[in-house]
């Protein structure tokens, strides 16, 4: 028996599906609004969501993308009476079906029941993951997603186009498929296809004989040959010049190259992971991408999310690499106050994961000698981003970290404010860690004995081995 949320403002079509859900053997929820319907499940687990588009509020286009990664992942069917002009969307949002109105009980029926058994197989099918997540940081539902995504790519050969902005991470996925795939032994290849010179392009990618062109004086290896049996990374594939696409595509296809000046072919055997942050569909129309090089390159499809969308990762992400960058420049480790930790969950970051690594940097900078980061060692710029326009401190952002006291409120002493401090990191180790010493001390950068030292100062749990 599944749960089935209907959202829809026809009060006479919502009866209707309602009896038809509970003919079919499950359990119908209705919501007349799109507020309401989001809300409803958040609050409770769907299998399937039958969703309508136009509500006099919006459309229903505007919840489809969140509704899909709620916590039960529903699979989501869209009833409209406004034709097929959305259809190519919602599939493109991850809509399992689109039906027009008006339908029959049979055909909503058909419909229910095999996006309800595609559901039951795939749930049944699902195993724990266990990936090699290099340095990819962050357990949010979108990146999770994105994990789950990496594994399906991993399992299989198929080529796979990584998109998102700058700064999001995409060769750090497209290592992830290559050290989890069958070639994980192999070579992964990074070809930065903005830096290659259009005039040098398929000596580059396919070699040369020797005597080729003028200055080719022995032979040499093409790129893809030189990745034999691994990955080769095309990062920025949209800058790949236009001259060469067809070419590249023929080798995609074939899996043959032909070195410049060679009389014959030779058989290569490589997989293929591209990542741009442009639109390539749009390059498409505007004639500066070939379509069908879009189609070999996009067998699978992995969208990475801007940080901005990820709030709950930024605090990982910090401590993370705060600990990893104190180790790296063999400085003692150093705390990290909440306060510091509010302004970079406030900031949009434009340059994503990127720009918050040069945050993280400058501040350790900027910290010199000092034991915990506070936020007077972030850049003033995004300090003085937690206010508003009208030079008011924006409350629902970083106010905690512009250093303003109440001109009531008592200021604590350092040794004080340093031990509350140190009890909130140790706090935060102790959460992450889960009871593993181990993890606690890697984390930390505290050895065992010194941890223990620093639990029992502060009157915190230990770990019982």
């Amino acid at each position: 028996m599944a749960n089935v949320l209907i959202i829809d403002d026809d009060m006479q079509l919502c009866q209707f599906l309602s009896q038809s859900v509970e003919k079919l053997g499950h359990n119908a929820t209705v919501a007349h609004t799109i507020e309401e319907g989001y809300n409803l499940s958040l609050a409770k687990e769907f299998d399937l969501v039958l969703l309508d588009l136009q509500f006099p509020q919006g459309s229903g286009f505007d919840i489809l993308p969140d509704l899909i990664r709620v916590p039960s992942l529903p699979e989501v069917i869209i009833i409209t009476g406004s034709g097929v002009q959305g259809a190519e969307l919602a599939f493109k949002y991850g809509a399992w079906d689109y039906v027009q109105k008006p339908f029959t009980f049979r055909e909503i029926a058909l419909n229910i029941s095999r996006a309800l058994l595609y559901r039951n197989e795939k749930v049944s099918a699902r195993t724990p993951l266990t990936l090699k997540r290099l340095k990819i940081i962050g357990n949010s539902h979108s990146m999770n997603s994105c994990l789950e995504s990496v594994a399906k790519a991993s399992a299989t050969d198929v080529s796979v186009l990584i998109t998102g902005e700058t700064g999001t991470g995409k060769e750090l996925f497209a290592r992830a498929i290559h050290e989890n795939s069958k070639r994980a032994a192999q070579n992964f290849m990074v070809v930065d296809c903005g830096s290659i010179p259009e005039t040098l392009a398929e000596s580059l990618l396919f070699g040369h004989e020797k005597g080729a062109f003028t200055g080719a004086d022995k032979q040499r290896k093409g790129l893809v040959e030189q990745v034999e049996g691994g990955t080769l990374f095309l990062d920025e594939v949209g800058e790949l010049p236009f001259t060469i696409q067809k070419s590249f595509l023929r080798v995609l296809q074939e899996k043959k190259v032909r070195p410049i000046g060679a009389a014959k072919e030779n058989l290569v055997d490589f997989r293929v992971v591209a990542a741009t942050n442009r639109n390539l569909e749009q390059m498409v129309e505007e004639k500066t991408f070939r379509e069908d090089l879009l189609f070999r390159i996009r067998a699978m499809h992995i969208h990475l999310p801007p940080l901005r969308d990820r709030g709950e990762d930024i605090c990982d992400i910090a401590i993370s690499n705060v600990q990893r960058l104190c180790q790296q420049y063999k400085i003692g480790i150093k705390g990290i106050s909440p306060e510091f930790l509010e302004i970079l969950k406030a900031h949009r970051w434009p340059g994503n994961v990127r720009e918050l690594l040069n945050v993280l940097e400058h501040s350790i900078a900027a910290a010199g000698g000092d034991p915990t980061l506070i936020p007077k060692h972030i850049p003033y710029q995004y300090r003085a981003a937690a206010f508003k326009d009208d030079g008011s401190i924006n409350m629902e952002g970083a106010r905690q970290g512009i250093d303003l006291l109440e001109e009531n409120e008592e200021i604590p002493d350092l040794s004080t404010h340093l031990d509350d401090t140190t009890k909130n990191y140790l706090n935060s180790i102790l959460i992450k860690a889960k009871g593993d010493w181990k993890k606690a001390s890697a984390l930390s950068g505290l050895s065992k004995t010194k941890l223990y030292v620093l639990l029992k100062k502060y009157n915190l749990p230990r770990f019982k081995s």
